[in-house]
């Protein structure tokens, strides 16, 4: 029987894992983060004529440093808050 619950054990371990793997905080954060970085490097090396297109604004700087922010709020939350392990089920 003790074969049997080191086991159960193993396979509760391996899905907490995998539950805190596809954290959708994880998911979010990352391709938030990702596209930030993105949006705002086109932001970075932008032409005067796209500047007078948007009468000024650089927005694509502005929106990829909104991304970014945004992104690594998920990611610290993630960190300051990880996802609670499944209570071990009864064994009766």
């Amino acid at each position: 029987m003790s074969e049997l619950h080191a086991e159960v054990s193993e396979l509760e371990r391996k899905s907490a894992s995998a539950a805190r793997l596809f954290d959708i905080r994880r998911i979010i954060g990352g391709l938030f983060t990702l596209y930030g970085v993105i949006v705002g490097g086109a932001g970075v090396f932008v032409s005067d004529a796209d500047l007078e297109k948007a009468q000024g604004v650089n927005i694509n700087l502005w929106t990829g440093v909104g991304m970014l922010v945004l992104g690594v709020f998920f990611l610290t939350w993630l960190k300051l808050r990880p996802t609670a392990p499944p209570p071990p089920a009864d064994p009766s």
